[in-house]
């Protein structure tokens, strides 16, 4: 049986993660209000941002930049 979450993204019960995709604080804020749906729109936006922006995940700086997005994605104006 899956797990549904409300939302923030979508704003309605969806199926939630199956397990947290981020690590620490804000991948258990992700995987408590985030769907699957929104999840798959998220990675779709963070290799847009990625390829536009030049950034490289592997730099702490630019992780730094993609995980200001990610959470104004979910949670904030994104």
């Amino acid at each position: 049986m899956s797990r549904t979450v409300n939302c923030v993204k979508l704003g309605k019960e969806a199926e939630g993660l199956d397990k947290p995709t981020y690590p620490g604080e804000l991948g258990q804020k992700i995987f408590d209000n985030v769907s699957k749906e929104a999840w798959q729109m998220w990675m779709k936006q963070q290799t847009i941002i990625i390829n536009e922006n030049r950034l490289s995940p592997i730099n702490p700086e630019h992780r730094a930049v993609i995980e200001t997005e990610m959470e104004k994605f979910f949670f904030g104006e994104g």
